[in-house]
C-alpha cells in the first residue's frame, strides 16, 4: 500500500476555513477514487503547517489518480494560502490500537537512514517500538511511511489528547533515541500537531 502527502506552510488565519474544504470537498470526492484507502490530515497551528495524506491500495492506483487530485489539491492550498509539496511513500507500517476521536494528536518524526537497511528499520518498529508503545495510556496508533530510494522514512504516533502526547514525550524520546543508535539511522526532524481529519480504511500492516 502507498500514500501521498501534501505538505502546506498555510497562513493561520486561513486553517479553519481550508481544513473545511478539505473536509467538506476535497476528502469525499479522493475518497470517491478508485483504490482509495483513507485519507487524514494534521495540522500545527502555531508554524502553520499543515499535511494531508491520501492511501491507496497500490501504487498504480495512487499515480493514476494524480491528474484528477492535482486540480483539488490547488484549490485547498489557495484556501490554506500557501503552496503544496507532494512526496509519494510506501505505508511500511500501520497499526491501530483503537480509533482516534475529537481532540487526537500527532508527533510525527522523520528519519534518514541508509536505504539498504529500510528493510531492519521497518522489523525494528514492529517488533521493538510497537509492543512499547501499545502499553502507553492515550496511545491510539502508529504508522511508518517508507521512501526507500532516499532512505527516508516518517513515523506518526497518534495520541488521544495532547494532554496524553505531553506526558509521553520524554518517554518516547528516549526510545527514539535507542532506535536510531540501533539502527544507524539520524533523526532530521519531530514535530507534534493536532490531528485535524482522519478517516482511514487501510488495514492493519504489522
Amino acid at each position: 500500500m502507498f500514500a501521498r502527502s501534501t505538505t502546506v506552510l498555510a497562513h493561520r488565519e486561513n486553517m479553519d476555513r481550508g481544513i473545511m474544504l478539505i473536509r467538506d470537498e476535497v476528502m469525499p470526492a479522493v475518497l470517491d477514487m478508485s483504490g482509495c484507502i483513507g485519507m487524514s490530515m494534521l495540522a500545527d497551528r502555531e508554524s502553520g503547517r499543515c499535511i494531508a495524506t491520501t492511501a491507496w491500495e497500490s501504487r498504480e492506483a495512487m499515480e493514476a489518480s494524480a491528474t484528477a487530485v492535482r486540480p483539488m489539491r490547488d484549490r485547498a492550498a489557495d484556501a490554506l494560502g500557501g503552496t503544496a509539496q507532494v512526496d509519494e511513500w510506501e505505508i511500511g507500517v500501520l497499526h491501530r490500537d483503537h480509533p482516534s476521536a475529537p481532540g487526537a494528536c500527532v508527533r510525527v518524526t522523520w528519519v534518514r537512514t541508509d536505504p539498504g537497511t529500510m528493510d531492519r528499520a521497518v522489523e525494528y518498529y514492529k517488533t521493538m517500538l510497537l509492543p512499547e508503545m501499545e502499553q502507553w495510556d492515550g496511545f491510539c496508533s502508529a504508522s511508518m511511511l517508507l521512501d526507500r530510494t532516499e532512505g527516508l522514512s516518517v513515523s506518526s504516533v497518534t495520541y488521544d489528547s495532547r494532554e496524553a502526547m505531553g506526558a509521553l514525550r520524554d518517554r518516547a524520546s528516549r526510545i527514539r533515541d535507542k532506535a536510531m543508535q540501533e539502527i544507524g539511522a539520524e533523526v532530521l526532524e519531530v514535530r507534534e500537531f493536532e490531528l485535524a481529519l482522519a478517516h482511514l480504511r487501510v488495514p492493519e500492516l504489522v
